[in-house]
């Protein structure tokens, strides 16, 4: 994996109400070990996996990815990013594989609903990484060791995969500023 794959300790995770979070259904399977990089800012993305297990409330849908909450910032390519509320059947999405390949692949469907949401922060030396994800057993991150995890089950201290970037975009497009997220 690139220098941006780092590890990030999460030191919170609270559940913060219902939402409108997004599913992306791709018009191909998905391996289990396949998923997006989305966050709520633009300097720092969770890796989330695909549905590609069968849990106790969700079959497996391998085409299937539960991105969270609608503002989030999803990183399309390299260079490129879209708030989820920004795409379409038709997009072309880069899904990652914890082996470090990539692919670009179609989407089928926007789902849209509304359910109860976590926010999740982690912390990479001193800069936060967040997203904020459905509270659902079907949402999976990568942690420390490679292992799927739900990310309903995280706890202070734990360490899950993320992938860090460089901050300042406009209109999806990485340009050169000076800006804070949280």
């Amino acid at each position: 994996m690139e220098e941006k794959w780092q590890q990030a300790e999460v030191v919170s995770a609270d559940l913060i109400g219902e939402g409108s979070r997004i599913c992306l259904d791709f018009v191909d399977r998905l391996a289990p070990t396949e998923g997006i990089l989305l966050g709520n800012t633009g300097h720092g993305y969770f890796f989330v996996l695909a549905e590609n297990r069968i849990t106790d409330t969700y079959p497996a849908r391998p085409f299937r990815i539960n991105c969270g909450a609608i503002h989030h910032y999803l990183l399309k390519d390299e260079d490129k990013t879209a708030y989820l509320a920004e795409i379409k059947p038709g997009d072309r999405v880069t899904i990652y594989s914890i082996t470090g390949e990539t692919r670009q692949l179609a989407v089928g469907r926007v789902k849209m609903e509304k359910r109860p949401l976590i926010r999740i922060v982690t912390k990479v030396g001193d800069k936060e990484i967040s997203a904020t994800l459905q509270e659902a057993d079907s949402v999976h991150v990568v942690t420390e060791g490679g292992e799927e995890k739900q990310a309903l089950s995280l706890e202070k201290g734990d360490r899950i995969l993320v992938f860090t970037d460089d901050p300042g975009r406009h209109l999806g497009d990485k340009i050169e500023e000076d800006i804070t997220e949280i």
